[in-house]
């Protein structure tokens, strides 16, 4: 991600991307489906129990399960247990704010996690999360009976350029996909229940059209399949807009202006410089989105100028920077959302408090705890 050099990011990401691209990715459909069944099973309990439910954190369990099936072939557990085993998500929290200023201030990093008597240690709580992630590539290399998941991609670009795509490189991918692939795809599932069940008319007009497309003979499985969640447009409308209202990555990537500058619009910005473009500020500029930026009105990507729109529409980074994993949280978003909303009414404990959220390299909300109503 600190890649500055065009070029030597595009050639590294040719060794890393493709496996995620979305037919790699749906080959492991019906491992992500048993991950969010389990969540399922989770919000019916606090459904039948009808006792108070902190989606945050059951959503993370999720995303990080999810992840471990698409890239190791295996869940790492923490639906099934219903506990952070081994302070793992924690972790990955401390790593998330590590990297927010380490990522900026190499000495930093020199000193403390690229200090090999650091790390050997486990002093700092990111290395647990290393140790997690080196564990469980240890147990995937032994697995014979694995998928053919990210990990069996990113082994077979070792075998065939050992020297461009190392197995340090696989470890640093792996780590990457747990950490960045897990809590954006999590912040993203909860922007999309927390601004629907603030609008709720935007919550039954999707469930309505989840409806409709139930009559026409799709959207029928327990997880509602990736094809037939493409084909609402509503509902893909409110999960583009809750990325946009808050998108999951906050902080911007380096990059260098080019030789001989850099002219945007009346200002100039030096060959040489580092520089940064912030998604937040784009997807609040009443210029691109007009008056009502700030609100969260999922029409706006039904209407004529939405493909306009679409060009500054960037949660997931755009250009050479863009994210190689973003397809695994498009996945992820479109099942859940289209399941969710024709599944469940959700409603906050207390629809007067506003959820709180910290911002590192990625956002993460918490404390906006849910009753779960099961439709009938």
């Amino acid at each position: 991600m600190s890649t500055t050099d065009p070029k030597k990011k595009i050639e590294k990401s040719k060794h890393i991307a493709a496996a995620y691209t979305v037919s790699n990715l749906l080959r492991s459909e019906e491992h992500i489906d048993r991950t969010f069944e389990s969540f399922l099973e989770w919000m019916n309990k606090y459904a039948t129990d009808k006792k108070p439910m902190d989606l945050n954190t059951f959503i993370s369990y999720a995303t990080f399960d999810v992840i471990g099936e698409v890239v190791f072939s295996k869940s790492f557990g923490f639906l099934d247990q219903g506990k952070d085993i081994g302070n793992s998500i924690e972790n990955s929290l401390a790593l998330n704010a590590y990297v927010a200023v380490a990522g900026y201030f190499r000495w930093i990093n020199i000193a403390l996690l690229a200090n090999p008597i650091m790390t050997w240690l486990s002093i700092l709580p990111m290395g647990h999360l290393f140790d997690t992630v080196k564990t469980v590539l240890a147990e995937r290399e032994k697995n014979e009976n694995a998928r053919y998941d990210a990990v069996q991609y990113w082994f077979k670009q070792h075998e065939r350029h050992p020297d461009k795509f190392t197995i340090r490189e696989i470890n640093t991918q792996a780590l990457a996909a747990v950490g960045a692939g897990s809590d954006t795809v999590a912040a993203g599932i909860q922007s999309f229940i927390y601004h629907m069940i603030r609008h709720g008319d935007a919550w039954e007009r999707a469930h309505d059209e989840v409806a409709e497309a139930v009559k026409k003979g799709l959207c029928r499985d327990r997880v509602v399949s990736y094809a037939d969640a493409q084909q609402l447009g509503f509902v893909q409308a409110c999960v583009k807009e809750a990325l946009r209202v808050f998108g999951p990555v906050p902080m911007g990537l380096p990059r260098i202006a080019p030789k001989g500058g850099l002219t945007i619009g009346h200002r100039t910005i030096p060959e040489g410089t580092i520089i940064s473009i912030n998604s937040w500020v784009i997807h609040y500029s009443k210029e691109i989105w007009g008056a009502d930026a700030h609100v969260f009105r999922p029409e706006r990507w039904l209407e004529e100028d939405s493909g306009t729109r679409e060009k500054s529409w960037m949660p997931f980074g755009a250009g050479y920077g863009g994210c190689p994993g973003q397809n695994i949280a498009k996945i992820e978003l479109a099942k859940i959302a289209a399941t969710l909303v024709r599944d469940y009414n959700i409603k906050q404990v207390d629809s007067t408090q506003d959820w709180q959220w910290k911002a590192y390299f990625t956002v993460v909300p918490h404390s906006w705890p849910v009753y779960v109503e099961k439709r009938k």
